[in-house]
């Protein structure tokens, strides 16, 4: 029994610690006060402050853009390259091909913006939401590549093997059977590219140009400017669209597994 209220206590513990901050961001971005420091009453104005400032919009369709196209290219980069390293397993360079792809998984966010930039400079690529792009496939590809990768390992080759015995070219068969058996994990790597890339500030910070700043860097250029309210108004938005999409991924898988 006291091992059990141990536990318990730990876990409330852990739960507070966690989602207090969270609570507490919730509850100031309704606080009518500009830096809440006091509850000064209930307020809905960061919330039109923060629809009304042309700055963030921008910054955040900049953001989508970014996280939409990166998140395309790593995902069918990523598809490609685990459909090949789980092909071509017994190769003896395959231990090279899995450092190339755990190389960004590893390198920290700084030393990874600072060699993206000087390579970007040093083939005079001008700086904008080119590079921010490149730069976010590059990290998102390794994500999407082990996520796909690990799917791999349990598929049955042996279905393709079958299909081709009956007669099924290569386009039928891509999309008949590697798609729908493949799907779940090439669309959780493709969450995943989605939500790392919308998160991205540090590679984003050294790859970024004029015209191409993107939410975590405009919300880093508002806290040094003194604008906390704003920023938890947008918070909470951005809460509310993350929990939106996560409901509706669980109500999607739940609905193909009940198929």
């Amino acid at each position: 029994m006291r091992t059990r209220y141990t536990s318990l206590l730990i876990t409330l513990i852990v739960m507070t610690f966690m989602y207090l901050p969270i609570l507490t961001l919730i509850v100031q971005s309704f606080n009518a006060s500009r830096y809440g420091g006091k509850w000064l009453g209930f307020s809905l104005k960061w919330y039109e402050a923060l629809f009304r400032d042309s700055a963030v919009i921008n910054a955040t369709i900049n953001t989508l853009i970014i996280a939409c196209i990166s998140t395309f290219f790593a995902t069918a980069i990523g598809t490609c390259a685990a459909w090949v390293l789980n092909k071509y397993k017994n190769s003896k360079f395959q231990t090279t091909h899995y450092g190339l792809v755990y190389a960004p998984l590893i390198v920290p966010d700084v030393l990874m913006g600072i060699s993206l930039l000087l390579m970007f400079v040093s083939m005079h690529i001008q700086l904008g939401m080119l590079t921010v792009i490149l730069a976010h496939i590059t990290f998102c590809v390794s994500y999407v590549t082990f996520t796909v990768l690990a799917r791999l390992q349990d598929f049955d080759f042996n279905i393709i093997q079958a299909a081709q015995d009956l007669g099924a070219g290569s386009g039928r068969i891509f999309v008949k059977i590697l798609l729908p058996l493949l799907g779940p994990g090439i669309a959780a790597g493709a969450m995943m590219a989605f939500t790392l890339s919308m998160d991205d500030f540090v590679v984003t910070f050294f790859v970024g140009g004029p015209g191409s700043t993107t939410l975590p860097v405009k919300v880093y250029s508002m806290m040094k400017h003194g604008a906390p309210s704003i920023i938890n108004a947008l918070s909470v938005v951005f809460m509310g669209l993350t929990f939106t999409v996560a409901i509706l991924g669980q109500c999607f898988q739940k609905r193909n597994s009940n198929q």
